[in-house]
């Protein structure tokens, strides 16, 4: 099998309640068997069970982990995409109050097209990427949309080390298929070729290099960039 980032070879992980998850050698990437996806309507109708107010405080104090250290490295009325913003978009609203122009895309609650059509100064991927099944094809989609020296703000639980991943609550949620170690994170800075800042446990700002056009958005993990170093 082989790992839906970076097209490495992977090995089993871990068997959970007979849920199977594989690790990538090459970029540390853990992720759910694909077998055991849920389905669309089964994924969308748990997304619906999402309580994301805009209007509830708590919610926004945990957007502000990344809607906050993001502004400060943006110019005045930058403009961004909420790449995932879900059933009850919210760090769109927090960057509106900011003084920046944010669109909003979702394939469920938000799916018009025509926003991945633009250039954006920043995108935000808002406790996202932990349910992407093709991350590698994402992540490239999502340096297309940005414009040179442009920036990533991604917030997702990270796999370091210390997590006891059979006890890891955040792996038990089924809409939740893959998870980042530290490694990874930097493996997609250098795949890439953005800069890197962990600005918190589980808050990543990645920035594409200045003058550099966005790599092709489709095809595999590898296509138009050197061939990485295969895991076994």
């Amino acid at each position: 099998m082989r790992c839906p980032l970076c097209a490495g070879g992977t090995r089993p992980f871990a068997v959970v309640e007979r849920t199977a998850y594989h690790r990538c050698g090459t970029c540390a990437l853990v992720f759910l068997d694909p077998a055991h996806r849920l389905g669309r309507e089964a994924e969308r109708a748990r997304y619906e069970q999402h309580e994301n107010d805009p209007s509830d405080d708590r919610y926004r104090a945990f957007l502000e982990r990344l809607d906050a250290p993001l502004a400060e490295r943006l110019p005045a009325g930058a403009h961004g995409l909420d790449y995932g913003s879900g059933p009850g978009p919210t760090l769109s609203r927090m960057m509106e109050e900011r003084g920046f122009r944010v669109a909003c895309w979702d394939p469920f609650f938000a799916p018009d097209r025509d926003v991945l059509e633009g250039r954006y100064d920043f995108v935000t991927c808002s406790e996202t990427a932990e349910h992407f099944f093709e991350p590698g094809a994402e992540l490239r989609r999502v340096d297309a949309l940005l414009r040179p020296g442009g920036w990533l703000g991604l917030m997702t639980r990270v796999l370091g080390p210390e997590v006891d991943f059979e006890r890891w609550w955040y792996a038990r949620d089924p809409t939740h298929v893959c998870f980042y170690a530290p490694e990874t994170l930097a493996w997609i800075a250098r795949w890439r070729g953005w800069s890197l800042e962990r600005v918190g446990e589980d808050v990543a700002l990645f920035r594409k290099e200045s003058g550099r056009e966005g790599r092709a958005a489709c095809g595999t993990a590898t296509d138009g960039d050197p061939a990485p170093e295969r895991g076994s």
